[in-house]
């Protein structure tokens, strides 16, 4: 009988410590993934305060009373404001412990002096406007990173090309201003009508770098969705509307977008307000020009887009690009694309992998722009 009781007060005792362990597991990823309150780091730097203070008491050499900073400065992170105060105020009630049992003229490092109390008292108040500012944006800096990584990775995933058939070669190179992760530049692209068309939309939002980049990211997730479900000469003004539709104080964007037949090298080129396109013809090695007609996009309503019509043939070359490539303050337009289709020759007989890449460093690799280039080959 004794064991048995025995055997069910231990049934009871893991069962409770599962229960324990279980829910401050919970608590702790919570915590971390940003969806609980912030009581598990307020305890945490609340206990090192009296820690720090026992410790300038007790070890003067190796605790020094302007150590109150370091929980404030992990509190101006990690709590929120009310929060905050409180541990504020537990920072302020050990330094007046120490400065009355330390005394006035005590020597050495553990003494509280007047700068003592200021430095504390500063990092406490950039503390407190980091955790406003953290609190009026709705974002905890535990995951505020992460988020800011999420985006940058969704524009990545929306500008990759699609895989083509055999017979050609596609590449796109996008390069942020100022070596930022975020730029005004993207590209859309789908293969549709059964993946016979393959249909690439290259934009160039208004602005550069990160002042562009959440406009941009808007821009390439309802491009993004309109591609495809709209027949090709829908789909300029249809984001033309979208554009007039935000309101934005900088509100226009340049676009061209590009309709392939993968089968017959046939294509249209629309473009609203955008820089030409190139095309290399294998047979005389020359550069041509192919540019639609329309205006930016936000401009106005109504909106028409006439289209460039041209046909891709074995060896043939397309290149779409923006304007950070070709114009500078110091260069036109003109002479960028002469520098641009020079450095583009020296691929001609070396093959074109790896060249996108390698004509931005040739070409614009200093620009303060955000550049971007998108090349298609059929294959001889």
């Amino acid at each position: 009988m004794a064991g048995a009781r025995v055997e069910t007060l231990r049934a009871r005792t893991r069962k409770a410590w599962h229960r324990a362990r279980t829910a401050l597991r919970k608590s702790a990823v919570d915590y971390f993934r940003g969806d609980a309150s912030d009581w598990l780091a307020f305890a945490g730097l609340f206990a090192t305060v009296p820690a720090i203070a026992c410790g300038t008491l007790v070890l003067p050499v190796w605790f020094s009373p302007a150590a109150l900073v370091l929980p404030i400065v992990a509190g101006g992170l990690l709590l929120r404001p009310a929060s905050l105060l409180a541990l504020y105020a537990a920072s302020a009630a050990a330094l007046i412990v120490e400065s009355l049992v330390l005394g006035p003229y005590t020597q050495g490092p553990a003494r509280v002096t007047p700068g003592t109390v200021l430095v504390v008292a500063a990092c406490g108040f950039f503390g407190l406007v980091i955790a406003q500012f953290r609190s009026r944006v709705g974002v905890p800096w535990r995951r505020g990173g992460t988020m800011l990584f999420d985006l940058r990775e969704r524009i990545r995933v929306q500008s990759k090309l699609p895989a083509l058939p055999r017979g050609w070669h596609q590449e796109m190179a996008l390069r942020p201003a100022g070596g930022q992760s975020f730029s005004g530049d993207f590209v859309v692209a789908a293969r549709t009508n059964g993946g016979r068309t393959l249909e690439v939309v290259l934009t160039d939002v208004s602005g550069k770098g990160m002042e562009a980049g959440s406009r941009a990211l808007l821009l390439s997730g309802a491009f993004g969705g309109l591609l495809g479900a709209l027949p090709p000469h829908g789909f300029l003004p249809a984001a033309n509307g979208y554009l007039l539709r935000q309101d934005w104080d900088e509100g226009f964007a340049t676009s061209v977008h590009l309709v392939l037949d993968l089968e017959t090298g046939d294509y249209e080129l629309l473009s609203a307000g955008h820089l030409p396109a190139l095309q290399l013809c294998a047979g005389t090695g020359r550069w041509q020009e192919k540019a639609g007609e329309g205006p930016l996009l936000g401009v106005y309503d109504g909106a028409e887009f006439e289209p460039a019509r041209g046909r891709l043939r074995p060896g043939d070359v397309l290149m779409l690009f923006t304007d950070g490539l070709v114009e500078t303050a110091d260069r036109d337009i003109g002479e960028g694309i002469d520098r641009l289709t020079g450095e583009a020759d020296r691929y001609v007989a070396a093959g074109w992998q790896g060249a996108a890449w390698h004509l931005i460093e040739k070409v614009a690799k200093d620009v303060n722009d955000d550049r971007a280039l998108l090349l298609i080959r059929r294959s001889p």
